[in-house]
């Protein structure tokens, strides 16, 4: 499994720099973040339409829901493509035929997909919808091309099994059982090689009207040895049952004429069906990907947006970053970076004292349980698996 990776959506007021120029914020920004913990590039997040106070707050909840359950959507994804191609599913993880880190740095809102005049309810709305959709037809398919491995793998494994399992076809031949008779017949039996003895002194009392001496061994492995036995068919059922209680593998086997050919049949239309399926899922899950990961994105954006609004006020003037961590200690090293910078933001919450230094007033409520995350800023990380 690939190490994740970890990103940052930071939105601020362009009023931290003055006379509030854009570019001049987007410097500033930079300046903040050692070059050795991340590289932040300008997230760009088109203007949408705002009604109401009460309703922006309502969206920033629904969001909130509405990305975790994205996220998670997004990781079902990458685990089947790591399911389905364990030594190479990184290289299907792309967007518009951009890695992840390309598509977050050269992002755009999408107006062709989510057109950004209509309502930020309606936006959503479709995005979450476009998602559940993937999610359900990739877990079907998913489903699908598991029962069929599963199928296969049993298969194959009565090719490459030992007696207790594999395929008998090749093992026995017809004069191994007893034929056309109306009250007799022929079970096999596979008994571990420990209990050989034992099977030859049990197996003609396992149940009434077994036939004396008609046992045989057939074959034999490092784990098992194939034998057949011949009793009355009104009492297989009891031999079959005290067999088991002894250890012993009864094998659920019947000669036929044309058994080796037609399990060889059988194996060969599933394997074709299994490869036909892996290609399939394979399609969709990279298509899942692309489409997935491109709704969770422009969720985030929405919710940069939102939360802008209700942190900084109208008229927005912000500048957006998504700022892309370079180690296992860069996460700490830039948000220790950027609190110093921008926690004044928080009002008295976030204030300075008098020599300029950051005053942490939180109150009790805010300053304990989940809310502890509580930043000045607008602030966001992901990891991407």
């Amino acid at each position: 499994m690939s190490s994740p990776q970890k990103y940052i959506l930071v939105a601020l007021p362009t009023s931290i720099v003055p006379h509030g120029d854009e570019e001049t914020a987007l410097a500033s920004l930079k300046s903040r973040v050692p070059q050795d913990a991340g590289a932040v590039t300008q997230f760009h997040i088109p203007t949408f339409k705002i009604g109401t106070l009460d309703a922006l707050v309502l969206q920033a909840d629904e969001l909130a829901k509405v990305d975790q359950q994205v996220e998670s959507a997004v990781a079902k994804v990458a685990d089947v493509l790591r399911s389905i191609c364990p030594d190479g599913s990184e290289e299907h993880k792309t967007v518009n035929d951009k890695s992840v880190d390309e598509y977050l740095r050269s992002f755009t809102w999408s107006n062709v997909k989510y057109r950004s005049e209509r309502s930020i309810a309606d936006l959503i709305e479709v995005l979450h919808q476009e998602v559940v959709t993937l999610d359900n037809d990739l877990k079907h398919k998913f489903q699908e091309y598991q029962s069929v491995r599963t199928n296969l793998t049993s298969l194959e494994r009565k090719v490459t099994g030992n007696l207790s399992t594999k395929s008998l076809y090749n093992v026995v031949d017809k004069e191994d059982f007893i034929s056309g008779s109306e009250y007799l017949e022929t079970i096999l039996v596979a008994v571990p090689n420990a209990l050989k003895g034992e099977w030859f002194r049990s197996y003609e009392t396992l149940a009434p009207m077994v036939v004396p001496r008609s046992s045989s061994e057939l074959a034999s492995d490092d784990e098992f040895t194939l034998f057949n036995v011949t009793l009355f068919k009104k009492h297989t059922a009891e031999f079959v049952h005290k067999a088991r209680a002894k250890k012993f593998v009864p094998r659920d086997f019947k000669w036929t004429a044309n058994g080796t050919e037609n399990a060889h049949r059988e194996a060969e239309s599933v394997r074709q069906q299994e490869r036909s399926l892996h290609n399939q899922t394979l399609a969709l899950a990279r298509a899942a990907w692309n489409d997935e990961f491109m709704a969770w994105i422009h969720i985030k954006a929405l919710r940069v947006f939102v939360e802008s609004v209700l942190r900084y006020g109208l008229p927005l003037e912000i500048i957006s970053a998504v700022i892309g961590i370079n180690n296992s200690k860069g996460y700490e090293k830039v948000k220790k970076q950027l609190d110093s910078a921008y926690n004044y933001l928080g009002g008295n919450a976030f204030g300075r004292d008098k020599k300029g230094n950051i005053r942490d007033d939180l109150p009790s409520d805010l300053a304990t349980g989940d809310t502890a995350e509580y930043s000045a800023y607008v602030f966001y990380s992901f990891e991407i698996l």
